[in-house]
């Protein structure tokens, strides 16, 4: 299984691997012990599909509770260094929220466009996955976000539209 995302007016759509969904899938908090777990998403670029083929993390160095991912910063530039030499592209981040259907956070926005405007790219905007405890597509809340911090929620080419 695999899902895809338009992206709006522009003819492309992004494209999630199946082994990606089943590493979302795995760290779903779905009990009340579970800590929330994260990584990076890394994708191949096909005429108009952006396939993200990986996701990291979570890893033993990031700090991790309930309700907070804080990532291994380090980790994660040497995780794009070899993701880079294996012809991945950085795209973006995930991470868990203990809730039935996620929305992001405002600490999750101010990271994401931090990021956006940090990193040295060529790309419109990054991509933020936050996973939540119900099953793909619902359960996930799938955005991008630019240099500005202009949002963009996606929806799969399998979901209606839903209120948030």
């Amino acid at each position: 299984m695999m899902l895809e995302y338009p992206i709006g007016d522009s003819g492309q759509v992004l494209v999630i691997a199946d082994i990606v969904l089943r590493r979302f899938s795995r760290y779903r908090q779905r009990r009340w012990y579970q800590r929330e777990a994260g990584g990076q998403l890394f994708a191949r670029f096909v005429e108009t599909r952006i396939i993200v083929e990986a996701a990291t993390g979570p890893r033993r160095t990031d700090v991790r509770t309930r309700t907070t991912y804080v990532p291994d910063r380090k980790a994660e530039r040497r995780e794009i260094e070899d993701r880079h030499r294996e012809g991945l592209h950085y795209i973006g981040d995930w991470h868990t929220h203990p809730v039935m259907l996620p929305t992001p956070s405002g600490r999750d926005v101010t990271s994401i466009v931090d990021s956006v405007n940090k990193s040295t790219h060529n790309l419109n905007a990054f991509l933020l996955v936050i996973v939540g405890q119900v099953e793909p597509p619902r359960g996930l809340c799938v955005s991008t976000y630019d240099r500005s911090g202009h949002c963009v929620r996606l929806l799969s080419s399998v979901e209606s539209p839903v209120s948030m």
